[in-house]
């Protein structure tokens, strides 16, 4: 009987062993979760305490300071130049994300794909080191914005590359697959229309899509649409899409092209 008991031990562990497992892998989880959180509210923290501390110096900026200019899609309507990154973050509640334009190093030349794209330039004393960033911005409600920042470090390259994207903020049209929907009056959830953006060799189209169909498209380019507000849209890229820093500008541009067209 004792060795009986002994033999069925090991099949015990085993069996306990993935409840284990499965156990540490949703703390992992959570806890990424709670971390990510985290930083998003020290972002904003941030980005408040800034705004509280802003002394305006362009005709713009002293107006939104002193309450006078509230609607940011007359601003950009307008087409007045935002100068200050500060205007923007007074009128939206932005979330941000960094677009994936660099490469780790890797055997045989393969890499993971990483946020930051470091090269480096010969001179006299040596190999000087840069190191360069994407950022994007949205509301998820109809704003993006995109920029590139470069610098020395790799913060202060994320730092430009945030001021750069909300500078570069721009309105996006959202509509809905169909006119049946348009008259339920629900929330617009896809593209209006076939749009198509290009950059360097790169070219994307946007295709509306049905409710419930998410995007089907690239991480890059999820990234994007996620934050501009676009929740189902089908994708189409051509070109030499391993060049991440065309293809983002490629998306954007066909984006703003949803408030340059008309439907006839």
């Amino acid at each position: 009987m004792a060795e009986k008991e002994t033999k069925n031990e090991p099949k015990d562990l085993i069996e306990a062993v993935p409840e284990e497992l499965e156990k540490i892998e949703i703390e992992v989880v959570a806890e990424k979760e709670v971390t990510e959180e985290i930083k998003r509210l020290d972002r904003q923290d941030r980005s408040q305490d800034a705004v509280a501390s802003w002394a305006p110096k362009t005709r713009l900026g002293k107006l939104v300071k002193e309450g006078k200019e509230k609607d940011i899609d007359k601003i950009l309507k307008s087409g007045k130049k935002i100068l200050e990154s500060e205007i923007v973050d007074k009128l939206l509640p932005l979330e941000s994300d960094l677009i994936a334009i660099g490469q780790a190093k890797g055997k045989f030349g393969g890499g993971k794909r990483r946020a930051w794209r470091q090269t480096q330039k010969k001179t006299k004393e040596g190999n000087v080191l840069s190191f360069s960033a994407m950022a994007v911005v949205g509301d998820k409600d109809g704003h993006i914005g995109l920029g590139f920042g470069k610098a020395s470090e790799t913060l202060p390259a994320r730092e430009k590359s945030l001021r750069n994207a909300k500078l570069n903020l721009l309105k996006v049209m959202l509509g809905f697959e169909s006119p049946e929907e348009e008259k339920d009056k629900t929330k617009p959830h896809t593209v209006p229309f076939k749009v198509e953006g290009k950059c360097g060799s790169v070219r994307i189209v946007l295709w509306p899509a049905p409710r419930g169909t998410g995007l089907v498209a690239g991480s890059e380019v999820k990234k994007i649409l996620h934050l501009a507000g676009v929740k189902d849209a089908y994708t189409r890229a051509t070109g030499h899409t391993k060049t991440t820093f065309n293809v983002a500008k490629a998306c954007v541009n066909a984006l703003e092209k949803t408030t340059k067209m008309r439907l006839q």
